[in-house]
């Protein structure tokens, strides 16, 4: 688990898709530092279960529409009520298609992109000046490794995440004077994750393959041999958010095993 410097204070943080995943993983580590975490997000079952999970005073859930700029408002305006401000927010929502080009819809790519980018804009657009009044800020984006290379079948998908770290870069430039850094994490799929399970359904539909197999599989692709854990992915916001990171802003970090990387030679040794 990542820590704070003995120099960092607790944050006022938003996490959108924060009831699972990535979000959820991160407000785990927030909350045990004494943050003030508001875990937004669209599936209100999720939401109430980690609620009861994680019970603590200092989380606050919220039922959040990221493709809604009204609830994404709603959301801002409840944790400067409950928070007296917001420091920190943590774009972590995210849908995914996967479709043959023939069977892309308008329906379809409208949805991945209302909740993959156009979520993450309208929620910085919100938060940021609260996030600006800080003195403190920090804006973390999950991206994706389908924010650097092309992936058959989800066009949608690898066209939101490529301007997710885009959109990072642009607003690291707008929100520097205010000493907000704004960056963004890229990890390949974890299994784990609600996308992940959702992915790893697919998988196993489209191969005939096992679950266990198909792991196996993708691990055998990562030079560090293994999948990413949400723990990973978590560990890698949570750097960004230290104070030990306040010069680092713009940032596209790969957090994928070396993946993106590296490439093998063949006949190389094992």
């Amino acid at each position: 688990m990542a820590n704070y410097n003995d120099n960092d204070d607790p944050r006022r943080a938003l996490i959108t898709g924060g009831a699972n995943g990535f979000g959820l993983a991160a407000a785990r580590i927030l909350i045990s530092q004494g943050s003030q975490v508001a875990i937004g997000d669209v599936d209100e079952k999720q939401l109430t279960k980690a609620a009861k999970e994680i019970d603590s005073a200092n989380l606050l859930p919220l039922s959040l529409d990221v493709t809604s700029r009204a609830s994404i408002q709603l959301a801002v305006d409840a944790c400067n009520e409950k928070f007296g401000g917001l420091d920190t927010l943590i774009n972590s929502a995210g849908v995914i298609d996967i479709s043959p080009l023939s069977e892309v819809t308008e329906e379809k790519w409208d949805f991945v992109l209302d909740v993959d980018l156009k979520g993450v804009f309208f929620m910085a657009q919100a938060a940021a000046p609260l996030i600006s009044e800080s003195g403190r800020g920090r804006i973390v984006n999950i991206g994706s490794d389908a924010s650097k290379v092309g992936f058959a079948q989800i066009h949608a998908y690898c066209a939101a995440k490529h301007a997710v770290a885009g959109v990072t870069k642009s607003l690291a430039g707008e929100l520097a004077p205010h000493q907000v850094t704004v960056n963004c994490v890229c990890p390949v799929g974890s299994p784990t994750t609600g996308m992940g399970e959702w992915v790893m359904s697919w998988k196993k539909a489209a191969t005939g393959l096992t679950r266990k197999e198909i792991e196996a599989s993708t691990a055998a692709d990562i030079p560090l041999k293994r999948n990413a854990t949400e723990a990973d992915v978590a560990n890698a916001i949570m750097f960004f958010l230290a104070d030990s990171s306040d010069f680092l802003t713009g940032l596209i970090l790969d957090v994928d095993g070396g993946m993106l990387s590296t490439i093998p030679i063949p006949g190389a040794a094992d």
